[in-house]
């Protein structure tokens, strides 16, 4: 799929309760800077984004998890700093999810100033724990109102709670997608020596790998794996489940397949196509294709056999294995990173990737009923929304890593280089990328008041950050960047609802507990299946399907139905 990060709403089960510091605003200062103060309600920036207050420290929690988070003494972090005053406290989930953690605070009535919470932001709003945003926005922010704009009405929590919960930042504001950072993934050595076939099939897909393997059994004195799977906890739905939509021509909406004329909700599991996708999964399997290890290997393990270049193929997005890649980027000209290719089952199915959306809200920060000081919270979010902020989150700092040439701003090769090759540790130094959790944006494609992009992803600075093999390769297939081989949004209609992946969980507790079990036997049974002798596959397959029927699914499925609806009819209100 794409760079933006796809999430369902089962990929919430996560283990592991996590120490958080649920202190309120001025509580003390966790990194080192000036001691934090309890500043008036008055406190904020000016119109021209200078600090107007005393330091003070807002302590923050987020359910994904952040590996270069650096305590705000990156670059950026500083230059947030000395803008506004403000100083982040922050906790991240270990793994991303935080399910526990959340379920944690509204338990004990503890929660930090800031929280994202992503899908489980019901747990909170039911507690009562997160302010209602609206009067603070309509009174101190003027830039949040700008940046949502004509989507505020997709702001409120539901169609019976109208209420502004959260500030979405998981979802970027009038999106152009210009690159592709998912679908099936190829090393660009595999193509190259294969002269570049035709790869739009699992067919195709399947040769490519087979062809390779059979010439190079090993990779650096290692044995060469041909395909390997992330299935770690909920895992599982981005490598293995969700996929069997993509190639069977759904777009994502998370564990459901939506019916686009009535908005009925199903298990998408249960669709005869999709069987034939992890049957396909299962034959892999059995002729020593995929990975013996794939579904007892944690992430780190995963990772590790990206970042030794010895795996030849993935399903994955890039936000899933990024980091492991990185390791390999510069080893021959890149030619040990991966190709994202558009595969579907057959030519009668069109990968839907990129089929629209619109604006989607949903996951975002919001500010808890501890926080001693929401007004400056929400000046501090409405400086990251400005312009100055925005520029600041996606650039970094003028003359350090961007200049400004001809009134175009542009990456210096050297910065760019750092950007390339060693991603991890240039976004933990400069901090560029590492607040948009924290404050709206503008999607890719949209421009500034100066003519320049807000954001760093537009064709020519893509293309600056590939590797010369990913060139190489783009060029063989006629493309300029990866989503050139993917269908195009137009090519499908917008979905009223967004996708429903995003639409929060239900409070019904027979749909939590249904969906629950429908969730561990989905996760047990599939790869039971692809494990499975092909004699044995259906018999394994079929076993799930009665598994889930006994749940009561059909009725998880109605109360979903009726929330997909509700959405629609939110949105489409005047």
């Amino acid at each position: 799929m794409h760079r933006r990060k796809t999430r369902t709403a089962s990929m919430l089960v996560l283990a592991g309760m996590l120490a958080v510091s649920a202190g309120c605003s001025g509580n003390g200062n966790g990194n080192g800077n000036a001691p934090a103060t309890n500043a008036g309600t008055n406190a904020g920036t000016d119109a021209g984004g200078e600090a107007t207050a005393d330091p003070i420290t807002f302590s923050f929690f987020g359910a994904d998890a952040s590996p270069n988070w650096n305590n705000m003494q990156d670059e950026v972090g500083k230059a947030i700093t000395e803008k506004t005053g403000v100083t982040i406290k922050a906790e991240y989930a270990v793994s991303g999810g935080g399910t526990d953690k959340i379920a944690l605070m509204a338990a004990s009535g503890q929660y930090p100033d800031l929280v994202f919470a992503k899908g489980d932001i019901n747990k909170l709003v039911d507690a009562g724990a997160v302010l209602d945003l609206t009067d603070l926005i309509e009174e101190h922010a003027p830039n949040l109102k700008k940046v949502y704009g004509k989507y505020m009405q997709r702001l409120k929590y539901s169609k019976e709670d109208e209420a502004i919960y959260v500030l979405p930042t998981n979802d970027s504001i009038d999106q152009t997608y210009f690159d592709a950072g998912g679908g099936f993934e190829l090393q660009q050595r595999v193509l190259k020596e294969l002269g570049y076939p035709q790869i739009k099939t699992l067919e195709d897909y399947e040769n490519a790998i087979k062809t390779y393997y059979a010439k190079h059994p090993t990779t650096d004195g290692q044995p060469t794996i041909p395909l390997t799977l992330d299935a770690d906890n909920w895992r599982i739905m981005i490598t293995v489940t969700n996929p069997a939509f993509l190639a069977t021509g759904l777009p994502d909406d998370g564990e459901y397949y939506i019916n686009p004329e009535t908005y009925e909700a199903s298990f998408h599991i249960k669709r005869p196509e999709e069987r034939e996708y992890i049957r396909w999964l299962n034959k892999m399997f059995n002729e020593g294709l995929l990975d013996k290890e794939a579904f007892v290997q944690k992430s780190d393990q995963y990772k590790a056999k990206i970042a030794s270049g010895r795996v030849l193929g993935l399903i994955d997005q890039e936000w899933g294995y990024s980091d492991a890649e990185n390791a390999i980027k510069t080893k021959e000209d890149g030619a040990y990173t991966y190709a994202h290719l558009p595969v579907t089952m057959s030519s009668e199915f069109k990968d839907a990737s990129f089929a629209p959306t619109g604006f989607m809200a949903g996951y975002g920060i919001a500010i808890t009923e501890s926080c001693k000081d929401p007004v400056r919270a929400i000046k501090f979010l409405d400086w990251l929304a400005s312009d100055e902020g925005q520029v600041l989150r996606n650039w970094g700092i003028e003359g350090q890593h961007y200049q400004v040439q001809d009134g175009k701003r542009v990456i210096p090769a050297d910065i760019q280089k750092q950007k390339t090759e060693d991603n991890s540790n240039f976004t933990k130094k400069t901090g560029i990328g590492l607040y948009f959790a924290m404050g709206p944006h503008y999607g890719d494609g949209v421009k500034d008041p100066s003519g320049n992009y807000y954001t760093t992803n537009f064709p020519e600075q893509i293309i600056e950050g590939y590797t010369a093999a990913e060139k190489e390769t783009l060029q063989a297939y006629g493309a300029s960047t990866w989503i050139d081989l993917f269908p195009k949004p137009s090519e499908f209609k917008e979905r009223p609802y967004g996708a429903a992946w995003n639409i929060p969980a239900p409070t019904d507790p027979d749909y939590n507990v249904i969906f629950k079990k429908a969730e561990d036997i989905i996760w047990k049974k599939v790869p039971e299946a692809i494990l499975a002798k092909p004699a044995d596959f259906d018999k394994v397959f079929d076993d799930m399907l009665a598994q889930l029927e006994k749940v009561n699914l059909k009725k998880a499925e109605e109360i979903y139905t009726q929330a997909v609806k509700d959405r629609v009819e939110q949105w489409s209100a005047k």
